[in-house]
């Protein structure tokens, strides 16, 4: 037994020493683990793309009326909601003041023209000169003009519905005194609903005019008929210009026939469908995102990783649409991105094959909704 401490920790020095000289060589030249990845080939599918988007109901047309005569309302008899006929007078001004002076604008015309005929009968026997004709002449043209713009102003006092529709908005009351141009009524064309959506620029150029779409109208959710609240609409108009900061277009909507309960105002949901196309399609997990461009890692028959740079288009569900930069049937790493680098050697691990941990960092990537 060792009694002196010194000698007792000598003797353990000296035994890990032995050990550490006694471990193989080779654990110095331990050979570097596997990069195990899984994959997906690339397939050409034919999808459509669906999406929905919100917007807001409103009359096809809204026809503002406007008083063109100043002067006091002696008619007005339509209120909001009612129903009027294109040609229904709808307001009346006064009239009277406009219309002497219209009456005193058809006797200078009438005086005028008795004046003509009498002067061209003394110029035909020379008895009158050419200066006294262009005089008269003259004068019938502005007595003509005169009576022809009263009956204008005669006619402006006299409202009528240019389209059929319903007053929408009433502005003012019977009786009161209006200026030139002040807004009297509204009238709202509401045999077609129309409403307007924001749709992306990757979306809508796979829209086209005509194509039928799916709405639903909130408001109609609660009557009886449980399918009453969706409707059908069509794409009547794709405006050619987008917004250069977000990057979207409208595309007009029009519901026609007009359900019954459904007014301006109310919130649309339109289910956007575009017609089915051949797409190559990957799993949105495969693709990547760095400050050179979005990328997915390839795997060729020597099963090497290869970075290929790619033009995504729509995500479909879980899948996204690849545009350019990989050909159907190569396979994409879909998981194992951690520490894996262009020519990098990788082992492809079947899905099916009993669980791997891979370490994969979350995917960056946004989603391209449209």
């Amino acid at each position: 037994m060792l009694r002196n401490p010194l000698l007792l920790i000598s003797a353990v020095f000296f035994c890990i020493m032995l050990s550490a000289c006694s471990e193989p060589e080779a654990n110095q030249t331990k050979k570097k683990p596997e990069h195990l990845v899984q994959t997906v080939s690339a397939l050409n599918a034919s999808t459509s793309i669906e999406r929905e988007r919100t917007g807001t109901l409103r009359a096809h047309q809204d026809i503002h009326i406007y008083s063109q005569e100043e002067g006091r309302i002696t008619f007005l008899p339509f209120y909001e909601g009612d129903q009027v006929k294109a040609g229904d007078v709808v307001a009346r001004l006064d009239d009277r003041l406009l219309h002497a002076q219209f009456k005193r604008a058809q006797a200078l015309r009438s005086k005028a023209e008795k004046d003509l005929k009498r002067i061209r009968g003394l110029a035909k026997r020379k008895l009158a000169a050419e200066v006294e004709l262009t005089r008269v002449e003259t004068e019938l043209a502005v007595a003509q003009a005169d009576e022809q713009l009263l009956a204008t102003r005669l006619d402006y006092t006299q409202i009528k519905a240019p389209i059929d529709g319903v007053i929408s908005e009433r502005l003012t009351e019977q009786g009161n005194i209006v200026e030139r141009y002040n807004h009297l009524l509204t009238i709202s064309d509401q045999s077609s609903l129309i409403t307007e959506l924001n749709v992306s620029a990757l979306l809508i150029n796979k829209l086209h005019l005509g194509d039928d779409v799916s709405m639903t109208i909130d408001a109609l959710a609660g009557i009886q008929d449980p399918e009453a609240s969706t409707v059908k609409g069509k794409i009547t108009r794709i405006y050619p210009t987008l917004d250069p900061v977000t990057r979207t277009g409208i595309v007009e909507i029009a519901l026609s026939p007009v359900p019954q309960g459904a007014m301006p105002g109310q919130l649309a949901r339109v289910k956007l469908k575009t017609q089915e196309a051949i797409r190559l399609l990957i799993p949105f997990s495969a693709l990547r995102r760095s400050s050179k461009g979005e990328y997915v890692y390839i795997i060729g028959e020597d099963n090497r990783a290869d970075i290929r740079f790619v033009v995504s288009g729509l995500k479909i569900g879980e899948q996204i649409e690849i545009l350019g930069g990989i050909e159907e049937g190569e396979r994409v790493v879909t998981r194992g991105y951690t520490n894996l680098h262009n020519d990098t050697q990788v082992r492809v691990i079947d899905g099916d094959s009993a669980p791997v941990e891979f370490n994969d960092h979350a995917n960056s990537v946004a989603p391209h909704e449209g």
